[in-house]
């Protein structure tokens, strides 16, 4: 017998299969009998029926330290949805629009079509989710296993009311929040950006390093956007237009054909440059250039990579270049590939202070793989290809999980943010000093050379001389003959680290998850170890306790 309890009913799995085996068998004494008479029959009804609590769902899996191969052997077993669920970041980022576990389970309805959403998860997610819709087969979704084509604006639209992620515009609970108010004009948001005027972009870095920083100022005028500190801004990029014509050039088309896009009907080359990412190949394309090609070895190849996902750095191009792909036409090209999504960046300033501008601190990606320059296609756009005074498509995207200065404005604040992971606490820092904030400010940040790579050097040196940095603490890890970094300085001063905390301080982590994020926390417990004279477990515990009363929180991608 099938499951008369529906699953959106508020039960666990034990309340949902008590009750299933209570029903089933009232219906075993009066077979043939109706769900309405059994309940009629045991002097319970559809309005009636006591309903039990719903008991609150652990997810032992949502844990940004663990390996994905960790997290899905913890959800092995569970329902589709929870497993998709483990297959995300699990850093409820915000940055697909979702959380992770409302992402996972609109994919799991049918709800939402595009897969490539969990961009701090990126290929690794991506491959797990294809494998849990391919091994769960058409019935997982209720409407079929979803594709990667883009969501409809309908489905995306309707996110603020159905997540805890609410998109820039309005509340989880629907009421508007963020953005221009609504008289008789969209809210500006994920699907409805705003068109803004870049300000400037200029270069963040000294002359002679090895890294391009920049400082980016964009004009929100007009917009009604408001932000607050420890939000993002989305930006829509544009591939770069070398890309997009070599990839034309690859399938034999007429970089004027006109074609129908996700935004509607434009020219091939305008749609691949605004509407489709040309970074990781999909599989629908790995099997179209399966089939075109002749090679033993290329067939060979293109299996692997089907198998087992793309190699880092590879790219559409790439997969083009394997074989004669002119046969394929542009509508057959298009339906390959995946919708270009939008990026976030932390929001490096605060309206208090810049008024109805909004700044970033974004590190320009370009590096040579196999005789050809690769570029990141947000950062390159914004160095390179946006001049001052021409316009990108932004949205807000609001902070998740307490990323933002304390209430209490005499509460102490210790900030880790190297590289680009500066640019929240840029907002923070003016924030506090607009406020003229009580509490302490103390800040770890880092980088490669100090003469060339001190990022905001003029704005936090003067910090400290007013006043409001009561303590800049840097690491330039390529400086001396031993790497430092900045959880070494946190150790170096463990003791006085120890007592901001004792006092109350909040602790904020921006920056690299993988590697950044993870080092910083396990120096901070051994300074929370060390000078608290704890046991593991309970320094364990006292760390827990922090990020359970949001003293403990990281803006981590």
């Amino acid at each position: 017998m099938s499951s008369m309890i529906p699953t959106t009913a508020p039960f666990n799995d034990e309340q949902r299969a008590w009750l299933n085996g209570f029903f089933s068998g009232l219906m075993g004494i009066q077979e043939n009998a109706q769900p309405e008479s059994v309940l009629s029959a045991a002097g319970l009804s559809g309005t009636s029926l006591p309903i039990p609590e719903p008991a609150e769902e652990e997810f032992p899996w949502h844990d940004d330290s663990l390996p994905i191969v960790d997290r899905m052997e913890l959800a092995e077993g569970k329902p589709v949805p929870r497993r998709l669920m483990a297959a995300m970041a699990q850093l409820d980022c915000g940055s697909c629009g979702y959380v992770c576990q409302t992402y996972a389970e609109a994919i799991a309805s049918g709800e939402e079509t595009n897969l490539t959403l969990c961009s701090p998860g990126g290929k690794e997610t991506k491959q797990m989710v294809k494998r849990i819709l391919k091994e769960s087969g058409d019935d997982a979704t209720g409407n079929g296993a979803p594709t990667d084509a883009a969501p409809t604006a309908s489905v995306v639209a309707d996110r603020t009311n159905r997540n805890g992620a609410a998109t820039n515009g309005a509340s989880a609970n629907g009421s508007a929040t963020h953005g221009a108010a609504t008289n008789g004009r969209a809210v500006y948001s994920r699907t409805n950006p705003f068109v803004a005027k870049l300000i400037e972009s200029r270069p963040l870095n000294q002359p002679g390093s090895a890294k391009d920083t920049r400082h980016v100022a964009i004009d929100l005028a007009g917009s009604g956007l408001k932000y607050e500190v420890g939000d993002a801004l989305g930006i829509y990029p544009s591939n770069c237009d070398d890309l997009v014509t070599q990839v034309i050039d690859r399938i034999g088309a007429d970089q004027d054909l006109p074609v129908s896009g996700p935004s509607g009907s434009k020219s091939l080359q305008t749609v691949l440059s605004q509407d489709y990412c040309l970074k990781e190949p999909s599989d629908e394309l790995l099997e179209a250039v399966l089939e075109k090609a002749t090679d033993p070895e290329i067939k060979e190849a293109l299996t692997a990579m089907l198998e087992d996902g793309v190699p880092d750095g590879v790219d559409v191009l790439d997969v083009l270049d394997l074989t004669d792909c002119r046969s394929i036409t542009a509508t057959e090209f298009l339906d390959c590939l995946d919708p270009l999504n939008p990026r976030l960046y932390s929001i490096a300033s605060s309206m208090k202070c810049v008024g109805d501008q909004v700044h970033l601190t974004i590190g320009k990606v370009v590096y040579e793989r196999e005789g050809r320059v690769r570029k990141g296609v947000a950062s390159t756009m914004l160095a390179d290809r946006v001049e001052p005074g021409t316009t990108v498509r932004v949205f807000v995207q609001p902070n998740h999980g307490g990323f933002t200065v304390p209430a209490n404005a005499e509460t102490p604040i210790v900030m880790v943010g190297p590289g680009t992971g500066i640019a929240p606490f840029i907002a923070f820092l003016q924030e506090r000093q607009h406020s003229q904030a009580a509490g302490n400010n103390w800040l770890f940040f880092g980088d490669q050379h100090e003469s060339t790579d001190f990022l905001y050097e003029d704005e936090l040196r003067s910090y400290v001389e007013n006043g409001l940095l009561a303590r800049l603490d840097t690491a330039f890890s390529r400086d001396g003959d031993a790497k430092v970094y900045v959880q070494d300085r946190m150790r170096q001063s463990g003791a006085e680290l120890w007592d901001w905390l004792q006092s109350g301080a909040c602790f904020y982590v921006c920056g690299d998850a993988s590697r950044m994020a993870a080092d910083v926390e396990k120096s901070l417990l051994a300074v929370i170890q060390e000078y608290g004279n704890l046991e593991p477990d309970q320094a364990k515990s006292y760390l827990d306790q922090m990020k359970s009363d949001q003293r403990y929180v990281r803006d981590v991608y």
